[in-house]
């Protein structure tokens, strides 16, 4: 066979393999995105399928307790053996105690940790701080709990004798805590996306290195910053495992931080590991706070996109 030949035939061997490939390639970009969708399909379909779920059983337990009754009564004793009451609002309260004093704690550490490693910090520097904020992340939820039980409350009671074991503000502050890393984080990564261009026009003006973090980089980054804090709120609101040790289980309709509470999770959990039978008032009962947390977390969501969108369309 001669040279010519022996080329001839090569390239057409080449066209052949290079024909299938092609055939290959269209195969995978004609299912990669059916395959995207049908993934697609399934998260809403989730979503869906839990709305749903949480809407039938709560309409259920509508049709026994007085909906009126339920969001403004401020009295929760569902297990009281002659006339229970179902007024969520002492929950709401016991919610809102915890994560305000959980704001109060990682918002400000938060968003200054995550100024530091954005404006301040060398590169050694970050490779300290970064995986002690992820080591923060990881620990388990229950080992939060004990942490504070066994080690926040004792040093409470310490400096305040009238702080009972089971109390507010030490599951608060082991929130706050907790959700310190998200903020940080999430609120580094909008800083690190502000345009370098605008720091040096600061500093060519003679800002200094604080006046430009304040004044130019966390402004430039408020949209990011404050979807980050929603975030943290809405994972301190749906927190569980801390609350359920360490904040007691007694339903209070009043300000105090020093006493036993229960919040809206805490009270789910405490139904669905005790003796409550299918089918009873007090079952359907948690699908009712289950949902009343969905409209919390569904409301805090709508008005951060709402702020997000603000402020990204100012800066």
């Amino acid at each position: 066979m001669s040279m010519k030949e022996s080329n001839s035939t090569l390239n057409v061997q080449e066209m052949i393999a290079q024909k299938s490939n092609r055939g290959l390639l269209s195969f995978v970009e004609k299912l990669m995105p059916k395959l995207l969708l049908a993934i697609a399909i399934v998260s809403v379909l989730t979503t869906i399928g839990i709305l749903a779920t949480l809407i039938v059983e709560t309409y259920i337990f509508f049709t026994r307790v007085p909906f009126w009754g339920f969001i403004t009564g401020t009295e929760w004793y569902p297990f009281a053996n002659s006339t229970p009451t179902y007024g969520v609002l002492p929950l709401v309260i016991g919610t809102l105690k915890i994560t305000g004093i959980a704001v109060v704690v990682a918002v400000p550490i938060g968003i200054a940790t995550a100024i530091y490693l954005s404006e301040y910090a060398s590169l050694r520097a970050r490779k300290v701080i970064k995986p002690i904020l992820e080591v923060l992340a990881g620990v388990p939820t229950i080992v939060y709990g004990f942490f504070a039980l066994t080690f926040v409350t004792p040093i409470l009671r310490s400096i305040s004798p009238e702080v009972s074991i089971f109390n507010a503000i030490s599951p608060g502050i082991v929130v706050g805590i907790m959700i310190i890393p998200m903020i940080a984080s999430l609120s580094e990564d909008a800083m690190n996306s502000v345009p370098n261009s605008m720091r040096d026009g600061a500093y060519a003006l003679g800002s200094t290195k604080l006046e430009v973090a304040l004044k130019i980089v966390l402004p430039a980054a408020i949209s990011g910053i404050v979807a980050s804090t929603v975030l943290a709120i809405s994972r301190a609101i749906g927190e569980t495992m801390i609350v359920a040790v360490a904040a007691g289980s007694t339903p209070r309709f009043d300000g105090d931080l020093t006493g036993s509470i229960q919040t809206m999770t805490a009270y789910i959990v405490q139904v669905t590991t005790g003796d409550a039978g299918f089918g009873t008032t007090i079952y359907y009962s948690i699908y009712a706070v289950g949902f009343t947390l969905f409209i919390f977390t569904l409301i805090m969501n709508m008005l951060a996109q709402y702020i997000s969108k603000r402020f990204r369309e100012e800066y």
